[in-house]
């Protein structure tokens, strides 16, 4: 039986679709928002979350799984060191998706999938601000 095995087949094959949301998943970890379709989008939001929740759990378990899903150090890095540690008494619901404007060429309804508290000035981007500044010292 298939139980808790249904996923969005995109028109994709099996490799195909993987590469895609390992590579949407990996800009969304590492800008903190993404502009995609709205199919697109909603899985997007589902795969984010589970890894969001891996994030908090933190150990190396769910690190290597999480890099398995995602392409590259740096957005795993981003993963649990920033978004992991942001939502620390929040149980799900990690991420939103906006519904933008028809695409021009296909009329493709696009959203924008971002991470809750990924807004410039949150307590999320607090750190990166620091550290850029604190190279300048004054004399």
């Amino acid at each position: 039986m298939r139980h808790n095995r249904k996923q969005v087949k995109l028109g994709r094959t099996a490799s195909h679709r993987k590469a895609l949301f390992r590579n949407l998943l990996s800009s969304l970890f590492e800008h903190g928002s993404i502009i995609t379709t709205e199919a697109k989008a909603k899985e997007v939001k589902r795969r984010a979350d589970i890894l969001i929740g891996w994030a908090r759990i933190g150990d190396l378990h769910h690190r290597r799984m999480a890099a398995g899903e995602l392409f590259g150090a740096m957005p795993l890095q981003m993963l649990f060191d920033t978004w992991g540690k942001s939502f620390p008494n929040r149980i799900s619901g990690f991420t939103r998706t906006v519904k933008l404007f028809q695409r021009k060429g296909d009329a493709a309804l696009m959203c924008l999938v971002e991470i809750i508290g990924a807004h410039p000035g949150t307590a999320v981007d607090a750190p990166k601000a620091a550290s850029k500044a604190s190279p300048a010292v004054e004399e």
